[in-house]
């Protein structure tokens, strides 16, 4: 085996270094993403009103799937490659990334198919209302056709991060977003065309951006694709859908969250002062704002996998020790801010998307400061699911967000709600909050012990975490 003349930068840069390299761009990307939705529903409001804004609610849980998707053949690739560089198996990292081509290109294809056909019955499932049912249709409509570019994206990120570009898919999500940007006001006002020209404002954003993304294909460094691998394995298959599992649960269980909370307020918000429409559009709305806190999360969750994937590889254990404590520190310090923007600022956001309606500023005052009341402890939950994915532990990985979303979140909304009506539903979210981050605590002081028991951090390992 030929000795690398140079060491690979995940090995030799200082750690805070690598995570603001990956974290910046992998957090911008995914914060232009979002801004789809966010414009949509900006747009939406001031040119449609209410109704609209719960069109394009009722739609957001779809938008929440095909990133599922997305992001479990993305991770999922990503986390392998970065595996196999750090064990110098290069032909098994090419493999991988071919592989997550044709997955990626053939389940783009199938969900636009599924959303095309099962559209009515989808949006009723999502928690459509009546007076926004038609309207919710063609706007889910709409964005069908744009599910193979919009699953583009986010897969990328991943596996370009991985491949050491982390920069360029913020540059595909840049021009995405800007074309939307120019086209949303374009179609709702002049051209009259209201959510239906918001959806296909979105589609064609998604499509330039989706296209940029497969011209990288032509500048990989650290991998190759190659014809023979294009079909698909079922070992190597297995296996990055095994990695990426944890993250499909995890966007999976946000849209199913989005799901059950929909319905929860369309159910419980008619039985107070706001009405069903203004509960299901601010809940829309404070979903859509804190997804670009999200993001944040999500950036520095991103940043550390292929940071712990290689020198977990590599065996340089001490050194992912200290990439998990100083991601810990950063996410929580994130969450801390978010929460404070949060609780002072509520009226402040809302009134970006509808200013003129009291009631809608008085719920969306409300929701916020019940249902973000514990957000400062939220961004560990998902630093230490995004560390063990990456050291290759997709069940510890698993088990946090199936933990915090499907055995605290959606049990408590659905129980706290029968007693407490609405303010129950939004109150299970900070209870989620807690108990996850008293789970994710469990999670690494055992993990780490495991480590010490076999040798793999000596004494010294402390004093360089402390480093």
């Amino acid at each position: 085996m030929e000795p690398n003349l140079q060491p690979n930068p995940l090995e030799t840069d200082p750690i805070p270094k690598l995570i603001v390299r990956y974290a910046v761009p992998t957090s911008l990307t995914l914060m232009v993403n979002y801004l789809y939705n966010i414009v949509d529903q900006i747009f939406v409001g001031q040119g449609v009103g209410i109704t609209g804004m719960a069109a394009t609610n009722i739609a957001f849980p779809l938008t929440i799937l095909v990133n599922a998707v997305a992001l479990m053949l993305g991770d999922g690739c990503a986390a392998n490659i970065s595996l196999c560089l750090g064990r110098k198996e290069q032909r098994e990292a090419d493999s991988t990334i071919s592989h997550a081509l044709t997955l990626i290109l053939a389940s783009g294809l199938l969900a636009a198919l599924a959303c095309g056909i099962f559209a009515p019955q989808i949006v009723v499932l999502f928690g459509a209302t009546s007076t926004a049912y038609a309207e919710s249709l063609s706007y889910m409509r709409a964005i069908a056709w744009g599910i193979p570019f919009q699953l583009l994206c986010p897969a990328f990120t991943a596996i370009i991060r991985a491949d050491g570009s982390p920069q360029y898919m913020m540059k595909c999500m840049m021009t995405g977003a800007v074309i939307n940007l120019i086209l949303d006001p374009i179609f709702i006002f002049p051209l009259k065309m209201g959510v239906v020209g918001a959806g296909i404002a979105t589609v064609i954003g998604q499509v330039a951006a989706g296209c940029l993304a497969l011209l990288y294909l032509r500048r990989l460094k650290t991998v190759h694709i190659r014809r023979e691998d294009l079909r698909p394995t079922r070992k190597l298959t297995c296996r990055i859908l095994a990695l990426g599992l944890p993250s499909l649960l995890t966007q999976m269980l946000s849209a199913l969250v989005q799901i059950t909370l929909n319905n929860l307020m369309r159910a419980y918000g008619a039985a107070t002062v706001y009405g069903s429409d203004i509960a299901l559009s601010v809940y829309g709305m404070m979903m859509k704002v804190y997804q670009i806190a999200h993001s944040m999360f999500v950036g520095v969750s991103s940043a550390i996998q292929p940071i712990n994937g290689y020198n977990f590889g590599a065996n340089h254990y001490a050194r992912v020790q200290k990439t998990f404590h100083i991601a810990s520190l950063i996410a929580v310090g994130i969450s801390v801010v978010w929460f404070l923007i949060f609780m002072v600022f509520p009226r402040q956001i809302a009134s970006c998307f509808v200013s003129d309606n009291a009631l809608y500023l008085d719920c969306a005052q409300h929701c916020f400061r019940l249902y973000m009341l514990a957000f400062f402890l939220y961004g560990l939950h998902m630093t230490s699911a995004s560390f063990f994915q990456g050291i290759g532990r997709p069940g510890k990985s698993l088990l946090i967000p199936l933990a915090r979303q499907g055995c605290f979140l959606i049990p408590l909304a659905l129980l706290l709600s029968r007693s407490f009506g609405l303010d129950g539903a939004l109150l299970a979210a900070p209870i989620a909050d807690a108990l996850a981050f008293l789970l994710c605590l469990l999670l690494a002081r055992w993990e780490f012990r495991s480590w010490r028991r076999k040798g793999w951090l000596c004494k010294g390992a402390r004093k360089y975490r402390a480093s």
